[in-house]
Order: C-alpha cells, then sequence, then structure tokens
C-alpha cells in the first residue's frame, strides 16, 4: 500500500513476534523500503529488493545491507552516455520534471556526462507546464533533448514540442522508457492538443529502461532458457495481469539461495561449529558473512547477467523507438560488458541521418561563377583587342593630317587608359577561391589603384585635348598661340600627381584590407540537417566612404570641366579638332551607368556573381564607348572623305551669320559668337560711331558745297574744317583697330594731303558761283573728297576688308572678299 507507517510497523512485528529471519527479501515502494533499509544495520539483516528502483537506495553509507536484483533508475545513464557517443552526440539539454526521482536521475546523468566531453547546453525543469521549458531548449538550439517525466507530463510536453516545431529530422527526444503500453492514450484527452499532432511529435522518441527478460538463448541457472521460463510463467499465470518484475523476483530468489549456499560453505571451511541456524539480530559476523556472500554473486539468470557492484546490479538497458504508434526495440546496453548492441536497420529517424546534436553551421564563401568570370573575361580581352586595333591605327596614321590634328600622342593616352580600366576586371573577379587571403588583400590595392589611373589617363586626355582647342579658339585677343602636346602632357601628368597624392595618403593612413561579412544563416539546399551560414569577402578600411568620397569628388570634378569644354568648343568648325560632341556623349553615357553601376553594386554586395557583373559591364560599357566615340568617326573619316575633316567651315557660317546681324564686323562675329556680351557692346559702339560719322559727312558736304562761294573762304576753310577732317579720319581708325583691321584710309590720304583741298584753279574763281557748283568739275571735286570716306566707313559691312585684318579663327585668304583691292577713286566711282 506504499504506506510508510503500515510498512514499519510490519517490520518490527515480524522482526519481535517472528521467527530470526536470515534476510529481507522484498520491498517495492521507494518510500517503505527506504525507511527499512536504513534501519537493517542495527539488526545485522540484508535486504534484497526486486523492484525498488530510486536511485537515492543506492547511497552505500547510508544503505550498507541493502541490494536489489533490478537495475535502479541511475543504471540508464550509462547507456544514454553510450548511445550519445555511438552517434557522436556532444551537445544534449534536460527537461526534468519537479519530482525527487527524476531530480535524482538528472544529478546523476550530469555526474556521467561530466568529464566525457559532452555539454550539458541547458537544463531545464517545470512542474506544471514545461511550454515554457520547452522554448528555452528551442532558443539554446537544443536538438538532443533528455527528459525525466511522467506519462502525464510526456503528453504536455510532447504537445508543447509540436507548438514549437521540435520534432521531426532535426530533433532527438530521449525519455524514460517504463511508461505503460498506449500510455498516452489515457493522457489526450486531457491536453490541449490533437492526438494526430501529438502522434507526430512523438514520433521517432528513444525509451530507455532495463531489460524484463533476457533475449539470449543462454540456459539460465535454472536450466531453463529466458525465453522458456517466459513461455513456463504466462502459462502458469493465466489471465493474471503480468509485472514486468517477475523476471527480477525469479532471480532474487536465486540471488537469496546462493547466498545462503556461499555462506554455509564458509562456514564449513572455516568453523564446523557454527551454522547458520544460529545467526539472531545481534550476531554481527554472521551478517557481514551474508553480506560478502551477496557481493560475490554472479551467474546468468533470466533477466541476464546478475552481477553487484556496490550493491547495485548490473543488469541490461533496452532501447525503445517509438514507431507508428507503437514501441520497437532497437538496441540495449550490457553494463556488465560495457557494450552497446544496435539492432541493424531498426532505427528510424526522421531525416537521411541522425539528427545533428546542434545546428551545423557551415560558412560557405560566395564565390564569383566561373563560367560568369569566363563569360566576362572573353569580353574583356575582346575590348583590349579593339584597344589595340586604335592604337595600331594612330601610330600607323599619325602623319595623316586628320590623325595629326587630333593629338595622336593624347589618343595614345586615351587608349592606355582604357585598356588599365580593362585589365581591372580580372581583378575584380579573382576572390577567396581563386587566390589566398593574403593574395587578395594585395589585389583589393592593385584593383583600385589600375582602375582609378586608368580613368584618369583616358579621361584627362581627352580634356587636355578639348582645353587646346578652347584655349585657341576662344581667346579674341590672342594673335598667336602654339601649345604643344608637352603641355598637355604636364597637364595629364598633373592630374596623376594627384591621384597618386590621394592614393598614397589612403594606402598609409587607412590601407585597404581584406574583410568577411557574415549572413543570416540560410537551409541548405540539398536537404541536409545543416545551416549555410553564406560569408563574402570585401576590401574595406575604417574610413572607406570618407575615402571614396574623395575620389568621386575628384573624378566628378574632372569630369564636370569636361563636360564645359566641350560645351564652349561645340561650334569650332574643324571636325579634327572638335570632339565636343562625342566627348558630350562619352561623359554623359560614362555618368549614367557608373551612377547606376555604383548603386546596384551596392544594394547587391551581398551577391557577387551579381556585383562582379555589374562591375565588369559597367567597364566595359564605358571604357568601350569612350574609344569607340573617340575612334570611330576618325577611322570613318579617314576612309571617306579625309580632307573634310581638316577642312574650315567657317565661310559657310560667316555668310549666314551676316545675314543674321549686318552690323557686326565678320571677323568678330566669327570668332567671338559665345562672348554675346562683349559683342553687344562692341555693336553699341560701332552703331554710335557711324553716327558720328553720317554727322560729320553732312558738315562735310555743306564745306564741299560751299568751296565756290568766294574765294576768300578759302582759308576759313582749311582752318575750321580740316581739323572735321581729321575727326573722322581718327573715328574710323579707331572702329578698324578693335575690328582687328588696317587703316587704309590713312594711306589714301598720303597720296592725297589735306593741303590740297584749300587749293582752287584761279580761272574757275571767276565764273558764276552758280554755274560753277553743277559743272562737272565741280562734282568730280566732290565725290573725289567724299568717296574715299564712305568708301572706308560703309567697306566693312559690305564685304570689303584689307587683307591685314584676318580673324584668329578664319584664314585670311579663305575668301575672295578678304583680299587686298588697293584704293582707287575711279573704280569706287563706277562702281557707284
Amino acid at each position: 500500500q506504499c504506506d510508510n507507517a503500515k510498512g514499519l510497523k510490519a517490520f518490527y512485528d515480524a522482526i519481535k513476534y517472528g521467527p530470526n529471519h536470515l534476510m529481507v527479501f522484498g520491498g517495492v515502494c521507494a518510500t517503505v523500503t527506504s525507511i527499512i533499509a536504513e534501519s537493517l544495520k542495527g539488526w545485522n539483516l540484508v535486504q534484497l529488493s526486486f523492484a525498488a528502483t530510486t536511485p537515492e537506495l543506492a547511497d552505500k553509507k547510508k544503505y550498507p545491507y541493502f541490494f536489489r536484483t533490478v537495475p535502479s533508475d541511475n543504471a540508464v545513464n550509462p547507456a544514454i552516455l553510450k548511445l550519445l557517443k555511438y552517434y557522436q552526440w556532444k551537445r544534449v539539454g534536460t527537461l526534468t520534471q519537479d519530482v525527487q526521482r527524476f531530480s535524482e536521475v538528472r544529478n546523476d546523468l550530469t555526474g556521467v556526462l561530466y568529464g566525457e566531453d559532452i555539454e550539458i547546453s541547458d537544463t531545464e525543469s517545470f512542474s506544471n507546464d514545461p511550454c515554457t521549458s520547452v522554448k528555452k531548449l528551442k532558443g539554446n538550439d537544443v536538438r538532443i533533448i533528455l527528459g525525466q517525466f511522467d506519462e502525464e507530463m510526456a503528453v504536455k510536453v510532447f504537445c508543447c514540442a509540436y507548438d514549437e516545431e521540435m520534432y521531426g529530422s532535426k530533433y532527438q527526444w530521449i525519455i524514460p522508457g517504463w511508461y505503460e503500453n498506449l500510455w498516452w492514450e489515457s493522457w489526450v484527452n486531457s491536453s490541449q492538443c490533437l492526438s494526430k499532432n501529438l502522434l507526430a511529435a512523438m514520433e521517432g522518441y528513444i525509451g530507455v529502461d532495463f531489460e524484463p527478460l533476457s533475449s539470449k538463448m543462454n540456459k539460465t541457472i535454472s536450466g531453463r532458457t529466458p525465453q522458456q521460463y517466459e513461455k513456463e510463467y504466462n502459462a502458469k499465470r493465466g489471465d493474471g495481469q503480468s509485472s514486468k518484475f517477475h523476471g527480477y523476483a525469479y532471480d532474487g530468489i536465486w540471488v537469496i539461495a546462493k547466498t545462503l549456499q556461499r555462506a554455509m560453505k564458509y562456514l564449513n571451511a572455516t568453523n564446523k561449529h557454527q551454522k547458520i541456524e544460529d545467526f539472531n539480530y545481534t550476531n554481527h559476523k554472521l551478517g557481514k558473512i551474508f553480506l560478502d556472500a551477496m557481493n560475490e554473486t554472479n551467474f546468468f539468470g533470466v533477466t541476464g547477467q546478475v552481477v553487484f557492484r556496490n550493491g547495485e546490479r548490473m543488469g541490461t538497458i533496452k532501447f525503445t523507438q517509438f514507431q507508428e504508434r507503437k514501441e520497437v526495440k532497437v538496441g540495449e546496453y550490457n553494463a556488465v560488458a560495457d557494450t552497446l548492441e544496435i539492432i541493424n536497420n531498426s532505427i528510424r529517424f526522421q531525416g537521411l541521418e541522425p539528427p545533428k546534436d546542434k545546428t551545423i553551421i557551415q560558412e560557405e564563401l560566395r564565390k564569383i561563377s566561373l563560367p560568369l568570370y569566363s563569360i566576362l573575361s572573353a569580353l574583356t580581352i575582346l575590348g583590349m583587342i579593339m584597344a589595340s586595333a586604335f592604337l595600331f591605327f594612330n601610330i600607323k596614321n599619325r602623319n595623316q593630317k586628320l590623325i595629326k590634328m587630333s593629338s595622336p600622342y593624347m589618343n595614345n593616352l586615351i587608349i592606355l587608359g582604357g585598356m588599365l580600366s580593362y585589365a581591372s576586371i580580372f581583378l575584380f573577379g579573382l576572390d577567396g577561391s581563386f587566390v589566398s587571403e593574403k593574395t587578395f588583400e594585395t589585389l583589393c590595392t592593385v584593383r583600385t589603384w589600375i582602375l582609378i589611373v586608368g580613368y584618369t589617363t583616358a579621361f584627362g586626355a581627352m580634356f587636355a585635348k578639348t582645353w587646346r582647342v578652347h584655349a585657341i579658339f576662344k581667346n579674341v585677343k590672342m594673335k598667336k598661340k602654339i601649345i604643344k602636346d608637352q603641355k598637355l602632357l604636364v597637364i595629364v601628368g598633373g592630374m596623376l600627381l594627384i591621384d597618386l597624392c590621394i592614393l598614397i595618403c589612403w594606402q598609409v593612413v587607412d590601407p585597404l584590407r581584406r574583410t568577411v561579412e557574415k549572413y543570416n544563416m540560410e537551409p541548405d539546399p540539398a536537404g541536409r540537417d545543416i545551416s549555410i551560414r553564406p560569408i563574402l569577402e570585401h576590401c574595406e578600411n575604417t574610413h572607406m566612404t570618407i575615402w571614396l568620397g574623395i575620389v568621386y569628388a575628384y573624378k566628378g570634378l574632372l569630369m564636370l570641366f569636361g563636360c564645359f569644354l566641350a560645351w564652349e568648343t561645340r561650334n569650332v568648325s574643324i571636325p579634327a579638332l572638335n570632339d565636343s560632341k562625342y566627348i558630350g556623349m562619352s561623359v554623359y553615357n560614362v555618368g549614367i551607368m557608373c551612377i547606376i553601376g555604383a548603386a546596384v553594386s551596392f544594394l547587391t554586395r551581398d551577391q557577387p556573381n551579381v556585383q562582379f557583373c555589374i562591375v565588369a559591364l559597367v567597364i566595359i560599357f564605358c571604357s568601350t564607348i569612350t574609344l569607340c566615340l573617340v575612334f570611330v568617326p576618325k577611322l570613318i573619316t579617314l576612309r571617306t572623305n579625309p580632307d573634310a575633316a581638316t577642312q574650315n567651315r567657317r565661310f559657310q557660317f560667316t555668310q549666314n551669320q551676316k545675314k543674321e546681324d549686318s552690323k557686326t564686323s565678320t571677323s568678330v562675329t566669327s570668332v567671338n559668337q559665345a562672348s554675346t556680351s562683349r559683342l553687344e557692346g562692341l555693336q553699341s559702339e560701332n552703331h554710335r560711331l557711324r553716327m558720328k560719322i553720317t554727322e560729320l559727312d553732312k558738315d562735310l558736304e555743306e564745306v564741299t558745297m560751299q568751296l565756290q562761294d568766294t574765294p576768300e573762304k578759302t582759308t576759313y576753310i582749311k582752318q575750321n574744317h580740316y581739323q572735321d577732317l581729321n575727326d573722322i579720319l581718327s573715328i574710323r581708325n579707331f572702329t578698324d583697330s578693335k575690328d582687328g583691321e588696317k587703316a587704309i584710309l590713312k594711306n589714301h590720304l598720303d597720296q592725297n594731303p589735306p593741303a590740297q583741298w584749300g587749293s582752287s584753279d584761279p580761272s574757275r574763281t571767276s565764273k558764276d558761283p552758280i554755274e560753277d557748283i553743277n559743272s562737272p568739275e565741280h562734282i568730280q571735286r566732290r565725290l573725289s573728297l567724299q568717296l574715299p570716306i564712305l568708301h572706308h566707313a560703309y567697306l566693312p559691312s559690305i564685304g570689303g576688308v584689307d587683307a591685314s585684318c584676318a580673324s584668329p579663327c578664319v584664314s585670311p585668304s579663305a575668301s575672295p572678299r578678304h583680299r587686298h583691292v588697293p584704293p582707287s577713286f575711279r573704280v569706287m566711282v563706277s562702281g557707284l
């Protein structure tokens, strides 16, 4: 009845009123058995139990006269240790019900596993609700769970495991195996989960318990095999309820018999006058003989080899697995031989292999695909072949007028920069799968230097060429300027020097290092019970953003400067010199592609294949489009019409421009179209001076008309109006000097001195004034003075200009209008 009071009273009554007992056999309830076993030393009695499995009774200091034929609950711990080692599980967790019996087993298991290189990563206990503990086990990534709880709590545990998805191929539950058959059916109705969910979570659990009967076919001490004994037992018990302890009770009887037999032999051999019948509760010597004889027990019984070690039965532990709603024996552990035997193909794990004791994290380097690297490398090689073809074309035709005017040395630098950019692609594709960590770190620096220097070389040379065109054609005051290629090389060298200063400071202060970025774990694509943690190599440093900002700012300013030069020289009419359209197209495409490429590359930094593909395609596209825009038009022009590219098309442009603004000098208009404000100022000044000329012409006309009035006025005319004529000449010279023309009027005055203006034929002064004014001689005389002035005043407006008036961008001999025509009054008169 497991009543401590009744059990203790029955024991005392047997001692007081019964005959002398040699031994005590029995004790099922742990509490009653422990009370009696603790008091046996006072009566020198040896107790043998066949059903008390509580670990507490294993304490030999407290229970020195206690033995049991059934293994204790702690006897499963060495078997569990053997199973863990068999499947190489080195990390486990425990889940224990707050009951002394289970706590003791758990404490003993901790001692067994300690020192065996098996980690108990988490120890959880519960009283009524195990869900919180189950959740903690999952949070600590416990895969192998060692449970100690009864049937009622087992149902709750597996319900919580189902809710937390702690079942299946990734988890293994090991629980007590002494539950009754179909134990879950008694408690499933009281749980909060469905029966199918409970069974799904229970599928595959392993139960550990002592073996009721040996599975071996050997004959026992009784002469029967365990199978024969079981058959006879079942026949004799009939319909009575079977107990799993009957084999241990049977072997217990044999243990007592063999103990008494050895005691009798010992007494006969040592003291022939003393017999076992002489035993009494105060006979300590006989009690010690019985105790020693019990410890020497060793025979094969129906439950296996019966051997005691410190009073504990060294029995056989069986392993069962829950498979398809029933428990199947899958192995057994022999404590005497310390061996584990797993029945072939009996254990069924939910996965392809036994569960792992933890989440196996396999670091996997995300590397660039070899086919992708090969394809992009092939495209890069084609680009370098194209660049080499352009280089050959440029060198071969360097003496051609078209190529010579386009600065072949600068073209070579553009090609060199493009080839350096192409070469950087090979280095960007080399990662940890191709090179070592140290080599990768070196490549981080090398590929950065090559790309930056290549960019500056290509675009620096292109912009230097454009600057030379801008310097020659956009400065009106510049009479003559020769900018040699050596100066352009100095400009490109200065740009590269800035690059080198930035790169050297970058390398010295904060060099690029190989860093590894770890990403979130991913399931194994092959379905294995492992998690893949992708890792990716990067070239980074502490202040990466600052250094990239400096480089981007410098390159951005370089591109803006190139755009400015291209815009300023867009109207230069010599195709061999004017690359502004192609530079603009190149800068536009390169700028857009770099912005898009940088953004996409940053967003795809966790996908090396995509990132490398984007970076490589951007470099290939930018380098190819730049080289093609610079050289393909030259190649086509050289093949089709090489002379047209070097001819000045300014003449036609000047004709159209003269129609739009007839008041503006042709040379000034052709050179200073972009200088609108300056042009407007010159136009206003020109208009004012022309109005002044008109007023002085009227005064001159009046003076001329009065020449025939009286001879006395000649002196007055010479004194008063000669100064006006000089004003006309000075004004004309002022306007001509602003436009860069020579003073034709001064040459005419040298041939016709002013002193002749006042001279008159004496023969004509005596004539009638009215007749003289209308006479042909007077008219011719008047025209001889007016026409030269009108000729020089309005000749620039109608296209007549001296040969010395040459625009910085217009050849003096380009147009027949600009040829020198010697002053001839007769020609001008006949022209009118």
